[in-house]
């Protein structure tokens, strides 16, 4: 009996490809020919090296970076294949695949694994296996891969059976997600936001800095220790980090706004609606289940609530009256959430939930709503919030949105970092409302934001100390997150640090 074929073999296509995909491959991959690839950023993102390292030698074979549309994740790959290149990696060892724009793949069962055959035929001649026995791996480059249906499947027969390394991107949460069931043990994930505050820094004032608030481990933050020096680092770069938050506060933290600092904000903000958010609810969220289109104009409504409503908990009190009187439609309330949850999957926004301790079946569908940046909601509203204290001082009047704004930026931060768990605390009868609530192991760490010149020592920190008081919770200590440097709170529980020196630990 004759062995069973691999699906990669099954592939009508087997070891060939339509003309049009081959040239195109070809054009991409300019390397393979000895000809010039196209001219990169010099910055390079905080992803860069761990990038390297997991792909040279980390211990899943397959490693995805997520992220919003235009964060930098094709910039980030490209440098990578960039620096194996200039390393003497050779060039017919690196494929890279952007399925953002690569002509139709509808007729081709399995893409990944007949591109994959291709290439070892074509361009490697020789199989993945054996040019790794040779100790030279091939790398594989695979951008917005979640616009493949059936992507997960092809990367895990790929990577069982061929000795290869790949790196992928995805600007769907959801898409990747989904895949990462049966890729359990061979997929690591990494997820990439807008620019870090020292990012910002390092592109605008060409003055970069080591991060104290590693990656490595959550455990020092239950400790004040590591707060009372993370401030102490703080205040030794105070003018630096004064200089990014008044560029944060002015474009926001989407790389191109600070690559192109000689760009009017205008022309800006009308790229950013245009190749994120118009891209993300006509291209990424356009398709549902079994094909089926969602609606684009209730997605656009959903999102300008969610910027008009950043840092708050609007639910269904707010949502459903305002989009039926917006679009003149019953629209109920189960389908305007699941539209909340595809923005969430696009990590355009991301939605903190209430504490689970305290969830009730009325509290669990409201959701914090945190933008991934402030600029999507100057651009796509029109209308500019200042939240550096310089800025504030000349329009008094948006202190009030200005905090709101602040409790946004510092939801998606938080929900951000690896396997930190946040949700916050609505108001129950007599305890009071936490904005955030941190979670490392069994420990606890409430966070209330009181973005505003005066600080009442008492006041401003009720909600944290019923919290700190309540020892089922495990709270070791509490943080109040404040618009200035030097703010003073006499309880030693409570550590005061200011929301620019908050983004600048990372």
């Amino acid at each position: 009996m004759a062995p069973s074929k691999s699906p990669l073999e099954n592939n009508p296509l087997f070891g060939q490809l339509p003309l049009e995909l081959s040239e195109s491959l070809r054009r991409d991959n300019p390397w393979w020919s000895g000809n010039v690839a196209p001219t990169l950023p010099p910055f390079r993102r905080w992803p860069f090296q761990r990038l390297r390292r997991m792909l040279d030698r980390g211990l899943a074979p397959a490693t995805v970076l997520r992220g919003p549309r235009r964060v930098g994740k094709t910039i980030l790959l490209r440098q990578v294949m960039d620096s194996m290149l200039s390393e003497g990696v050779a060039g017919n060892r690196l494929l890279y695949v952007s399925f953002d724009e690569l002509p139709t793949l509808e007729d081709i069962a399995e893409p990944i694994l007949a591109i994959g055959r291709w290439f070892e035929d074509h361009i490697l001649k020789t199989t993945f296996n054996a040019i790794d026995q040779q100790g030279k791996p091939a790398f594989l480059f695979l951008d917005e891969v979640q616009n493949l249906a059936a992507w997960a499947p092809q990367i895990k027969h790929l990577v069982d059976n061929h000795r290869v390394r790949v790196l992928l991107t995805g600007s769907s949460s959801l898409r990747i997600e989904a895949g990462r069931d049966s890729l359990a043990g061979r997929i690591s994930t990494m997820d990439l936001g807008p620019l870090l505050l020292r990012e910002i820094s390092g592109m605008r004032l060409g003055s970069e800095s080591t991060a104290y608030w590693s990656d490595n481990g959550l455990d020092g933050l239950t400790r004040p220790e590591f707060w009372q020096e993370a401030i102490r680092r703080c205040n030794k770069e105070k003018e630096l980090r004064h200089q990014a938050f008044a560029l944060f506060s002015e474009r926001g933290a989407y790389p191109l706004a600070h690559e192109r600092a000689d760009v009017s904000w205008s022309e800006i903000a009308n790229h950013l609606n245009e190749t994120v958010i118009q891209r993300a609810i006509q291209h990424d969220l356009r398709m549902g289940e079994r094909g089926r289109k969602r609606d684009e104009k209730l997605l656009e409504e959903v999102f300008r609530l969610c910027c008009r409503y950043a840092g708050q908990t609007p639910g269904q009190s707010v949502f459903v009256p305002e989009i039926n009187q917006a679009l003149g439609g019953s629209i109920g309330w189960n389908r305007i959430l699941s539209y909340l949850r595809f923005l969430d999957g696009t990590l355009l926004i991301r939605l903190v939930s209430p504490m689970e301790a305290r969830l009730t079946k009325k509290g669990a569908r409201t959701a914090k709503v945190c933008l991934c940046d402030h600029a999507l909601r100057a651009s796509w509203l029109q209308e500019i919030i200042p939240i550096d204290p310089n800025g504030l001082d000349k329009e008094p009047h948006l202190a009030a949105m200005a905090g709101r704004l602040a409790e946004s930026i510092l939801g998606y931060y938080f929900a951000s970092i690896p396997n930190l768990d946040i949700a916050h605390v609505p108001q129950r009868g007599q305890e009071p409302e936490v904005d955030f609530v941190l979670t490392i192991g069994t420990r606890r760490i409430p966070v209330e934001i009181k973005y505003r010149k005066r600080i009442d020592p008492h006041e401003d920190t009720h909600g944290l100390r019923a919290f700190l008081e309540k020892t089922v919770y495990n709270a070791p200590l509490g943080l109040l997150v404040t618009l200035q440097d030097d703010v003073t709170v006499h309880d030693p529980r409570i550590i005061p640090i200011s929301l620019s020196s908050l983004l600048w630990l990372r």
